[in-house]
């Protein structure tokens, strides 16, 4: 590949794609045209506006050069800057104006950017143009920007529920006439399973891809990363080929048993039932529809072998939560992104950016984490995300945390899932209560507790696991704000009724836990 591909005299039109717009079955690309040449871009505006995990990174750029190629091979004009180019200047705007400049374009053109930073940037960089310019749909999700601010005009409340249940009626998913296919719209209650104790979950499929030359480009760079890497074999699927194999995997393999054990937890294993597809949906190089359309598939060919639950949990993860979050982003960005409802303050504790700590859960989630860029729903959730506001940690440092380390991470999807439904810092927008727990929910849930060094058992003491006095700190603490909400009554009911000595003795078992935090 060479460094910046020539252009000719022919170009009169410049479209740029974004490295997570790599969708093959976009309109522009079902026909080539010699007049149009398309950009895409490694630069550090984009590696540095956050500390990445080193595979995010080298998967984000081997799925733009994997994509770029495919583009040539069906005869589509591309420009490709590496990280290392000499040509390269490291933003989208200056590279732009530079080819525009030097080559003569007549007429840009980009598609929506799904990132309010970004969408920012476009808009101010076509201001600025002195060609005309024009914005297309990414032509990948299955609802607009403003569809879900649309359906709840007039609401105070955004229910997710109400959004999936318009999203199955829109698509026809599932569906009997206007009725939810077997009369009932939820199957959440049937998949809230820990995994058993002798069960050995199902290997999970990784591809060996060798991206040693960008990790060497990146450690040419003075680029901050977090994690690890093998370069020889990246597990992470970089192309539409990689990312319907894992999707086929997960169909035949873990669909079955998906849903039973999606909220499940167990030591060294950190795959489990689920599908891995996040990344592979977020660049897209797979749609959602597309996704949902394999399960259902494999779930009518073999309705003895996948319960309707396990279909129906992953379904609603696909198009309720996922095109849900994003309709909320848009309808309250950017005001959400500084949003902290219970104004806490404190630093994230030192252990999350290297997994030292005695917390048999935090512990197994963050190295999981910063080994495979990766972690299931659950443990961002009622793991690392319960301890970061049980902790009084401030948001930002959350958000910071979460965007950096997974692969899967942009923007639209992390921010809020962990500012609105892990930190509860919209007050309630994404979510009607806190998601907090003691210890006695994660032991519920996982093969943690058994082996830990704190005794989940124990609310004060030396061995006392941190989360059950946390826990009671949080709801004394925020008391003003959480006493009349009634999904939680029922937990001031237990604590108003605890001795004044009981109480004394947790809320000083807290504080000296976060006045220690980081040797936990």
């Amino acid at each position: 590949m060479t460094n910046v591909e020539a252009t000719n005299k022919m170009a009169k039109t410049l479209r740029l794609l974004l490295g997570d717009q790599l969708n093959s079955n976009h309109s522009w690309f079902q026909t080539t045209d010699d007049s149009v040449r398309y950009v895409l871009m490694e630069i550090r505006s984009e590696t540095d506006y956050a500390i990445h995990h080193i595979q995010k990174i080298v998967g984000f750029f081997a799925a733009m050069r994997h994509f770029a190629s495919e583009l040539k091979e069906k005869n589509h004009r591309v420009i490709y800057y590496q990280l290392n180019d000499p040509a390269n200047l490291q933003a989208f705007d200056k590279n732009l104006n530079q080819l525009i400049e030097t080559e003569n374009f007549t007429q840009f053109e980009y598609q929506l950017p799904d990132e309010y930073r970004l969408d920012e940037i476009m808009k101010n960089f076509c201001q600025s143009l002195a060609i005309s310019y024009s914005v297309t749909d990414s032509e990948h999700f299955m609802s607009t920007r403003t569809e879900l601010g649309d359906f709840f005009d007039g609401k105070k409340t955004f229910l997710m529920e109400s959004f999936y249940q318009r999203m199955r009626k829109k698509h026809n998913i599932l569906m009997q006439g206007d009725k939810p296919l077997t009369g009932k719209w939820n199957y959440d209650g049937d998949n809230r399973k820990k995994l058993p104790a002798a069960h050995k979950p199902t290997p999970p499929l990784v591809f060996n891809t060798d991206v040693s030359e960008i990790v060497s480009e990146i450690k040419k760079t003075n680029i901050k990363t977090i994690g690890t890497i093998d370069a020889q074999y990246f597990v992470w699927p970089t192309s539409r080929k990689q990312s319907l194999e894992l999707l086929d995997f997960f169909v035949a393999e873990c669909l079955p048993l998906f849903g039973s054990y999606q909220d499940a937890m167990t030591p060294n294993e950190w795959s489990l039932y689920h599908s891995r597809i996040s990344f592979s949906m977020n660049v897209k190089l797979i749609s959602p529809l597309e996704v949902i359309h394999r399960a259902i598939s494999a779930w009518e060919k073999r309705p003895e072998e996948i319960g309707y639950n396990q279909l129906e949990g992953f379904v609603r993860q696909i198009i309720g939560w996922r095109e849900y979050m994003r309709g909320i982003y848009w309808n309250k960005m950017p005001d959400f992104a500084a949003l902290n409802f219970f104004n806490n303050q404190n630093k994230l504790p030192d252990w999350y950016w290297t997994g030292k700590t005695k917390m048999n859960c935090l512990k197994d989630a963050i190295n999981q984490s910063l080994q495979y860029a990766y972690a299931h729903h659950i443990q961002r959730l009622m793991v690392t995300g319960n301890f970061a506001l049980l902790a009084g940690v401030h948001p930002d440092e959350v958000d910071a945390w979460y965007l950096g380390i997974y692969i899967d991470a942009i923007e639209w999807v992390e921010i809020t899932n962990t500012r609105g439904m892990s930190q509860f810092a919209d007050g309630g927008i994404v979510g009607t209560k806190p998601y907090v727990s003691s210890a006695t929910y994660i032991d519920k849930m996982s093969h943690y507790c058994g082996s830990c060094f704190y005794k989940k058992a124990l609310k004060t003491g030396d061995k006392a696991c941190p989360f059950n006095s946390l826990y009671w700190n949080f709801y004394d603490k925020n008391e003003d704000k959480l006493g009349k909400n009634p999904r939680v009554g029922m937990m001031y009911n237990v604590r108003h009724k605890m001795k004044p000595e009981d109480k004394a003795a947790l809320l000083q078992q807290a504080d000296y836990y976060l006045k220690n935090i980081n040797e936990l």
